[in-house]
């Protein structure tokens, strides 16, 4: 038990010190090259904070534990949106241009739309077994494809603008090339290797308190697998990069359905087991209520921070309320 509260917090100081050599070196790459921040968030940084769920995803479809395979990826797009956007907004209030609104976070509740039609099948069409198939992981990685085109061919139509934006700067106070890539891949190994260390030590100390394995794979696992983002979002915005916590967020929530959760399927048909209606429509609510609060003004302020973490307060008290629907 000592054990694992001690790798816990081994854990959490790799993943904030990793999160923390990614982004600077993310950020020195994009202006580099030009590129803006917001898409590097939405790329290298989404993609590589998200590896601890694509390895926990991948490993639990392997093993035939589908339903943990889903509640990980569900669990983690409400607790990036909800929880890591909220604690983000606190810190600093995260501006989204008119172009993220329209182009970009209606990527978050599509994705959940797919999911949760993907998921539901059963109850909206003939099948009789409530799963993601094989075709509609295909389907979402064909979609992913689609997400990653756009993405680029953004970066390619603002590349021009960031290289003007960053004549002025001098060039002499960055770091050299080796050292920002060295940077991105030193963070990115911290990330995923803390973020193994501290879900295990977390899932048995869970075990330990008699907590339901379920409950862990919606709860703990989850908000474990996302604490990469979560810390490189926090950094992000304490360097006032908010395009960048933005970003990464937004990446995030599209790579966990459409490749971690479509590769998962592909792997091995996911029946939703445990996972219920009220997750499903806790992540499309979460997903609407992010886009929604994006349009209004865009920005997050702190108050809207405020509520989305407490909506995500309210979901986990219904969980663990209802814990035993999950034994």
């Amino acid at each position: 038990m000592i054990l694992d509260f001690v790798l816990f917090v081994v854990g959490l100081c790799l993943i904030i010190k990793g999160a923390d050599w990614l982004t600077d070196g993310a950020s020195d790459v994009a202006r580099s090259f030009g590129i803006s921040t917001l898409v590097i968030g939405m790329t290298i940084v989404a993609v590589g904070s998200s590896m601890p769920e694509f390895v926990v995803s991948a490993c639990s479809a392997v093993r035939g534990n589908t339903d943990m395979a889903i509640g990980n990826v569900v669990g983690s797009n409400i607790f990036n949106i909800l929880s890591i956007i909220g604690v983000t907004a606190l810190i600093a209030p995260i501006t989204a241009s008119h172009g993220n609104v329209r182009n970009d976070v209606p990527f978050v509740v599509l994705s959940s739309l797919v999911v949760a039609v993907a998921a539901l099948d059963s109850y909206i069409g003939d099948s009789d077994v409530c799963e993601i198939s094989r075709s509609e992981g295909l389907l979402m990685l064909c979609l992913f494809i689609v997400y990653l085109s756009y993405t680029f061919a953004i970066a390619k139509d603002n590349k021009n603008d960031g290289l003007r934006e960053n004549d002025g700067q001098d060039n002499t106070e960055r770091r050299a090339m080796w050292k920002s890539v060295l940077f991105i891949i030193v963070g990115l190994g911290m990330l995923i290797v803390g973020g193994d260390v501290l879900v295990d030590s977390a899932s048995n100390i869970a075990h330990s308190m008699n907590v339901s394995q379920s409950v862990i794979a919606i709860t703990i696992v989850s908000a474990g697998t996302s604490l990469p983002e979560l810390a490189a979002s926090v950094m992000a915005a304490r360097k006032g990069d908010t395009d960048m916590a933005l970003g990464n967020i937004v990446g995030s929530v599209v790579f966990n359905v459409f490749f971690i959760l479509g590769t998962s399927a592909v792997i091995n048909p996911l029946n939703i087991g445990n996972i219920t209606v009220v997750d499903l429509l806790t992540l499309i609510f979460a997903s609407v209520l992010f886009w929604a609060f994006t349009r209004t003004q865009f920005k997050i302020n702190k108050w809207e921070g405020l509520v989305l973490i407490f909506v995500q307060v309210v979901y986990y008290i219904d969980l663990l309320i209802n814990a035993k629907n999950f034994n």
